[in-house]
């Protein structure tokens, strides 16, 4: 082959185009590429898997209830330091940190709003917030929304994301777990509705108060619902646990759910049952008034 008959080939090296960070996820189930400008758009759910990320509080509230209609609630209330904890730095310099990277005052917002026009009391826990650990600022909002919902005569729905008690408060955190389930019991006496949603994850004393005392306790696809993790079971057990243990999926086989409802039909979900056990039509209030009268007059 003649020298003017070579292949000419360029010497000049291509400059790789740096993509900007944060413009796209990862699936960690399909490995679907997913730009988060539309996982944003579909409230963090992968559209093909429909594999659900963690949401924050007020975006969850934002995609639930009725556009404008939520008011919150308990906003001043945030953690204080009882037991003025230390471990490698200081409980209140620890608060600080979550706030400022979480962008909220607590684990916890609180306040009122409408799913299809249906009041509602409602408290959504955001994981990003200490692990969700509910200490007692945390404790305090769910019981005082809990007793707003009595006092409004509105349904309640706790929307549950926490990794347990928060160790910094020590027996004032383990002590929500009992405030909680007292502010439940007395509603429950009110004869108004308490829908429980279990986000991933809900493990410890939040698992074991008010997480699972819903009059319908609801589950989102593939949360991890438990009090101990499996780890500390199966050590302390010495036996194989079963697969999908602490599922949503295993925990609604057992019983312990009552529903699996994905996030971008919950909303449609809330709404059939809040109107099946709160909103009657004046039919059936007449109805029931009449049938009171009549019995009262025997």
């Amino acid at each position: 082959m003649s020298l003017f008959n070579k292949p000419k080939y360029s010497t000049v090296v291509p400059k790789k185009k740096d993509i900007p960070k944060g413009l796209w996820t990862k699936c960690p189930i399909s490995g679907e590429i997913v730009f988060n400008k539309e996982l944003e758009a579909n409230q963090m759910v992968v559209p093909k898997s429909g594999y659900h990320f963690p949401i924050g509080a007020r975006q969850r509230i934002a995609g639930l209830l009725d556009e404008g209609s939520f008011v919150e609630i308990d906003a001043g209330v945030t953690s204080a330091d009882p037991l003025e904890f230390v471990d490698s730095k200081p409980y209140p310099e620890r608060i600080a940190k979550y706030s400022a990277d979480s962008g909220l005052p607590e684990a916890v917002i609180s306040g009122s709003g409408k799913i299809y026009n249906i009041p509602v009391t409602i408290a959504v826990m955001d994981f990003r917030f200490c692990g969700g650990a509910m200490g007692s600022a945390a404790g305090e909002k769910i019981t005082r929304a809990i007793e707003k919902a009595r006092a409004d005569k509105t349904p309640c729905l706790i929307f549950c994301a926490s990794g347990g008690a928060r160790m910094q408060e020590g027996i004032f955190s383990l002590m929500q777990m009992a405030k909680t389930s007292a502010a439940l019991g007395r509603l429950s006496e009110a004869k108004l509705p308490y829908i429980s949603v279990l986000t991933h994850p809900t493990m410890g004393g939040v698992t074991a108060s008010f997480a699972v005392l819903g009059d319908v306790n609801i589950a989102e696809p593939g949360a991890l619902i438990g009090f101990a993790g499996a780890r500390v079971i199966k050590e302390t057990t010495k036996q194989t646990l079963p697969p999908g243990f602490q599922t949503a999926e295993f925990l609604l086989q057992k019983g312990l759910l009552d529903q699996i409802v994905g996030r971008l039909e919950m909303r449609d979900r809330l709404r059939d049952i809040l109107s099946a056990l709160f909103v009657k039509k004046p039919v059936e209030i007449a109805a029931a008034d009449a049938a009171a009268a009549e019995a009262a007059g025997r």
